[in-house]
């Protein structure tokens, strides 16, 4: 069904065509950026209201409970929009032709850093030479940052870090920070925003977790759309990120940019590296 046309309102709002407001809500998604569901829903759900508003549609918002778990329910249809992981989407692009029409700014930056944390006590001069047989927390197999690019990475030192490590993965990011500060873990992944996140709340002090590796400059977060999704509604949902700020958006997120081709090919460059691309 064509998308009937909008005009602006003079307070910047999408005024929606009747065939819009009668149409089904639209179904958004986003991942497990804070420590409980309840939490991310809290934070997120002002910007897809506002999304919603704009386009003068109700909506819906799932809260995936893993990384993978948001990737599978955009690449099946089961979502129109979602905010997710640079894996995550890279996943649903692959498996179901998901599309990225914007990625997040955070403190006006369009990337993060992986991170490594380990206890403050353990004598770790060189990483990960002298981290050998430390025990190590990843994430679950659907982050970008806890999983897919430390494990990039060590696969180019030559290093499988099931075997160099005692490993164990499926965490969420908090957990995995609670867990190195708490000494029930030697090292654990995480990433930049998560860490400065945890620290600005009080969850996790400062002295209590130390970085010993920080990956390149990846892509932030996208917003992407699910193959199939009527191209005016797509434009619609663009635009509309695009003219989001802060006021709308989580803490230290500040606006979106439209994405490329080329914004996410990093990270399914290190995909494919790892098998883990059915492309590959």
């Amino acid at each position: 069904m064509m998308i009937a046309r909008r005009s602006l309102l003079a307070g910047g709002a999408l005024l929606a065509s009747p065939a819009l407001a009668q149409a089904p809500p639209l179904r958004f998604a986003v991942g497990p950026f804070q420590p409980t569901p309840g939490d991310t829903r809290r934070a997120f759900e002002p910007f897809f209201a506002h999304l919603a508003a704009r386009l003068g549609r109700r909506h819906e918002l799932q809260v995936t409970g893993d990384w993978a778990g948001i990737a599978v329910a955009l690449g099946s249809d089961q979502v129109d929009c979602a905010w997710m992981g640079p894996w995550g989407y890279v996943l649903a692009q692959d498996r179901a032709g998901a599309e990225a029409i914007a990625t997040v700014l955070w403190r006006g930056s369009p990337t993060y850093h992986a991170i490594i944390l380990a206890r403050p006590d353990l004598p770790i001069a060189r990483f990960p030479e002298d981290a050998r047989g430390m025990s190590i927390s990843f994430a679950d197999a659907g982050s970008t940052s806890g999983w897919l690019v430390p494990h990039h990475w060590f696969l180019r030192q030559g290093i499988d870090p099931r075997t160099y490590f005692r490993y164990r993965d499926g965490a969420s990011h908090a957990a995995n920070v609670t867990a190195v500060a708490n000494g029930q873990v030697d090292l654990a992944t995480d990433y930049d925003r998560n860490l400065a996140a945890m620290q600005a709340a009080g969850r996790v002090r400062a002295e209590q977790v130390k970085v010993v590796w920080r990956s390149d400059p990846l892509p932030n977060d996208a917003l992407a759309v699910r193959r199939g999704l009527a191209p005016e509604l797509r434009a619609a949902l663009a635009e509309a990120a695009l003219a989001s700020t802060a006021e709308v958006l989580p803490t230290d997120y500040t606006g979106w940019v439209a994405a490329t081709a080329e914004t996410y090919a990093p990270i399914a460059a290190a995909g494919r590296a790892l098998g883990r691309l059915r492309n590959a």
